[in-house]
């Protein structure tokens, strides 16, 4: 057993977890809004100071955004019905703030993709499937109730091969949709 997946199944359900060599946040429904989602997608700045401290030293210099960018990406835990990609209600007003959010100033100029990821139970074809069903959703979703332009969105299914939990298949967590930025 890997380092990695003793550390996985010794922490449990906790969140954030440890999942492909980094540490990635899941925002459940009730921690989803506008601001922490843009503020997930949107590129820093060219040319805002980037703060370091190092033994106590504070340096402060320009960088570029390149080189200082954070990872432009937001997992959240999307609700469907079961063995469906249709969205139950509160997957719904999930989206509804995700709408708003991609239709921001900050936002509306950038592509993004859509990842949908599911647990293994099911196999893994059948997850496959489900997991691009349920990105599809969530385009046709963003599309036809918040006007976000379809060619802005690109769905992709990534089925139980990125496990946030992996010492839980089956847990919530690995059922989640992934929003990430696109370089234009």
């Amino acid at each position: 057993m890997k380092y990695r997946e003793v550390l996985a199944l010794a922490l449990g359900t906790l969140l954030p977890v440890v999942a492909l060599g980094q540490t990635e946040r899941l925002l459940k429904p009730d921690e989803i809004n506008e601001k922490a989602l843009v503020e997930l997608l949107a590129p820093e700045e060219a040319g805002a100071p980037v703060k370091r401290r190092t033994r106590s030293i504070n340096v402060t210099r320009e960088e570029s955004a390149q080189a200082s960018a954070k990872p432009a990406a937001a997992s959240l835990l999307i609700t469907f019905e079961t063995n469906s990609a249709g969205l139950t209600p509160a997957g719904k007003q999930s989206l509804d703030v995700v709408g708003r959010a991609l239709s921001s100033e900050k936002l509306s100029s950038y592509r993004f993709a859509i990842e949908g990821h599911s647990d293994p139970r099911g196999g893994e074809a059948y997850n496959m499937r489900l997991s691009q069903s349920r990105a599809e959703s969530v385009v046709g979703y963003l599309a036809e109730n918040h006007q976000i332009q379809r060619g802005r969105l690109t769905p992709v299914g990534k089925g139980p091969t990125q496990l946030l939990n992996p010492a839980r298949p089956e847990a919530p967590e690995n059922r989640r949709v992934t929003i990430k930025r696109l370089d234009n």
